[in-house]
C-alpha cells in the first residue's frame, strides 16, 4: 500500500487529490477504482482493498475533493459532478491502461455509471455500492442532512457514538469495526478536539451541477408520478459493460423494485445482497470480499482477451 497525489483543476485553480494504491502496476488485471459515498473518504476501502490486492488486483482508492486528505475548495459551488468526474479522469489517466474495474458507493456509484455511459468509456465493469438509476427522496433527504453536520467531539469514543446514530445501516458491525470507521473519518484540529473529515459545503453539488439538474428535473418522472427524486434511467440505458449492485436490504436509496428495473437494460446485471445492512454496506466482511472477487474473476472468465 502506498499514498500518493495528483492535481485537479477547477475554475479557482490546481488542488490536490490524494490517493492509496494498493497491490502492483504488474497486475494482469485491470486496476480497480474505487469511490466513496458524498460524505466518506477513501478509507471505506481499506479492508477489501488489502483482500483483494492479495489476489493480484491492483486497486486505487482516492478522496474525492473536499473529503478527507484531499484540499477543500475555497468556493462550494465547484462541488459539481462535473468537477468529481474530471478528477477521476485524471487518476484514470494516471493508471497507463485502456480498462479500469469501478467500484463506487452512493455518490462514487453515481459517477461511475455517468463514466460507462459515455462513448468509448474506459470503464470495464462497474460495482454499484447500494445505488441505482433512481434516487427515493426520504433516503437523499437523510444524506443531505448527515451532509450539512459537523460536530465536534471531545474524545474518539464521542465520535464513535456520532456514527452509530448517523450510520446506523452500515450493517452488524464489531466494536472494532466501528472504531475502525470512525477513526477513518476525523481528524484532530486542535489538541482534544476532533471533527468530521469532510468539507460540509460539499452539499451544494446538487444546486450548481448541470448532471444533477438533469436527472432531477427528467421529464419521465412526471409519467410515474415521482416528482422529487434523482432519476438517471437515461444514463443507465447506455450502460453496457457487466454490473453487480451490492444492495443493502435495508436501504432507503435503493429498492428491490428498482433493481428489477435496472434488468430490463442492455447491461449483464448480477446482485449481491447484504441482509443486515441499508445504506450503504460497509464492506468489512470477508464473505462480502470474497462474493465481489468471484464476481470480477468471473467477468474476466467471460472476456478472456481482456486478461493481460
Amino acid at each position: 500500500m502506498k499514498t500518493d497525489y495528483y492535481l485537479g483543476l477547477s475554475e479557482e485553480g490546481f488542488h490536490h487529490i490524494v490517493y492509496t494504491e494498493w497491490g502492483t502496476s504488474s497486475s494482469r488485471y485491470a486496476p480497480l477504482i474505487g469511490i466513496h459515498g458524498l460524505t466518506r473518504n477513501r478509507r471505506d476501502f481499506d479492508n477489501l482493498a488489502s483482500y483483494l490486492s492479495q489476489r493480484e488486483f491492483r486497486l486505487v482508492c482516492p478522496d474525492m475533493v473536499g473529503r478527507g486528505d484531499s484540499d477543500w475548495l475555497k468556493n462550494p459551488l465547484y462541488y459539481t459532478y462535473e468537477q468529481y468526474i474530471a478528477d477521476c479522469n485524471v487518476l484514470i489517466s494516471r493508471m497507463h491502461t485502456q480498462k479500469v474495474d469501478w467500484i463506487g458507493t452512493s455518490m462514487g456509484g453515481i459517477i461511475g455509471m455517468i463514466l460507462a455511459s459515455l462513448p468509448n468509456s474506459p470503464i470495464r465493469c462497474l460495482i454499484l455500492n447500494d445505488v441505482g438509476p433512481q434516487i427515493h427522496l426520504q433516503g437523499l433527504t437523510r444524506l443531505m442532512l448527515n451532509a450539512t453536520q459537523h460536530p465536534y467531539f471531545s474524545s474518539l469514543e464521542a465520535a464513535i457514538q456520532y456514527h452509530k446514530t448517523t450510520l446506523p445501516d452500515l450493517g452488524n458491525l464489531t466494536e472494532a469495526q466501528w472504531k475502525q470507521i470512525t477513526e477513518n473519518s476525523i481528524y484532530e484540529m486542535k489538541p482534544g478536539v476532533f471533527t468530521l473529515k469532510f468539507d460540509q459545503n460539499i452539499q451544494t453539488t446538487s444546486m450548481k451541477s448541470k448532471i444533477a439538474w438533469k436527472s432531477v428535473l427528467h421529464p419521465h418522472k412526471a409519467l410515474e408520478g415521482v416528482l422529487f427524486d434523482v432519476e438517471l434511467w437515461h444514463i443507465w440505458k447506455t450502460i453496457r459493460c457487466p454490473v453487480l449492485v451490492i444492495h443493502g436490504k435495508k436501504s432507503d436509496i435503493l429498492s428491490t423494485g428498482i433493481i428489477e428495473k435496472m434488468r430490463h437494460y442492455p447491461a449483464p446485471l448480477d446482485v449481491l445482497e447484504v441482509p443486515e445492512a441499508g445504506h450503504a454496506p460497509a464492506l468489512l466482511d470477508v464473505a462480502e470480499h470474497e462474493m465481489i472477487y468471484e464476481w470480477l474473476k468471473k467477468t474476466y472468465a467471460n472476456n478472456p482477451s481482456q486478461t493481460s
